[in-house]
């Protein structure tokens, strides 16, 4: 039955995949539509987070954020798609800006590792294209359930000759050790990790259980920075991608200090462009000693 359910989600990305750019992005949008309309649990999800980092919306500045959020997350899903499948040459055709390279070009010529900073805005498989043709990094990621998706991302996820390292005990010493020998990575950092792991810092107002993962690999300047993001531009056309040095707190040795500053960054992307965040996430499934559930 898994090898079923493999290989009808693997022929449904191929299917959009084979749709036009247009046709994908109004597709996106439509699929988002009725998960806004029609009741699910990520809606839910997605109401209860913006409802407590949001505050400062009424109710209809809310139900409007939530309308925009999940047609952002319909196109990102069709996107990725699109992504898996068309040869990475033609995702790297979509990006029409890039804001910062000189960031990306200044760290990997400083003969230290770099660690790639992402989070789940905009569209990050579009974005893993993009990093992985300017050097060869190891690209961090969670496994999907699916084994034949899973097995379609690392196929297609190592396009530009780079390697990917799941969310194991292997993959973060794989992640460790390229670091350390100069080499380059690519890590989303705003997945909530184990309560050992993390660290709870301020991410948009709101308590968020945060990994201590990437700011111990830059601690004491051992390695460089550079934090990444590709932006869906307004018209549909494509995306812009940005890039931005890692502030110097994210070096410091104090890990609440350091997971702090990342988290700033972090926000401050959100808050740009808040619609395009996966606010899907269980983001704050675990909560400070005493503090209820959200979900």
């Amino acid at each position: 039955m898994e090898k079923i359910k493999g290989a009808l989600v693997v022929g449904a990305l191929r299917l959009v995949a084979a749709l036009p750019w247009s046709v994908v992005q109004r597709l996106g949008a439509a699929i988002g539509w009725l998960m806004w309309k029609l009741p699910n649990s990520s809606r839910e999800v997605v109401r209860i987070n913006q409802a407590r980092c949001f505050p400062e919306l009424d109710a209809a500045e809310r139900e409007a954020l939530l309308g925009r959020t999940l047609k952002d997350l319909g196109k990102t899903f069709t996107e990725s798609a699109c992504a898996w499948i068309w040869p990475a040459e033609k995702s790297l055709a979509l990006v029409k800006e890039v804001e910062g390279l000189e960031v990306l070009e200044a760290a990997l010529a400083s003969g230290k590792g770099v660690v790639g900073i992402t989070s789940h805005l905009g569209n990050w498989e579009v974005l893993n294209h993009f990093y992985c043709n300017q050097c060869k990094p190891i690209i961090f990621y969670r496994p999907p359930k699916q084994k034949a998706v899973d097995e379609l991302l690392q196929q297609q996820r190592v396009q530009m000759g780079n390697r990917v390292a799941p969310s194991t005990k292997e993959g973060i010493l794989s992640v460790i050790k390229e670091v350390r020998r100069g080499g380059a990575v690519g890590i989303p950092a705003d997945p909530e990790p184990s309560e050992g792991s993390g660290i709870f810092v301020p991410f948009l107002g709101v308590q968020a259980l945060t990994s201590k993962f990437v700011p111990s690999m830059l601690a004491g300047h051992k390695a460089v920075g550079v934090f990444l993001h590709a932006i869906r531009l307004d018209d549909g056309s494509g995306f812009k991608v940005i890039l931005e040095a890692a502030p110097e707190e994210m070096y410091s040795k104090d890990p609440e200090v350091g997971v702090a500053a990342m988290s700033r960054v972090l926000e401050s992307y959100v808050r740009r462009w808040p619609s395009q965040y996966m606010w899907s996430m269980k983001r704050f499934k675990k909560r400070p000693a005493g503090e209820p559930r959200w979900y």
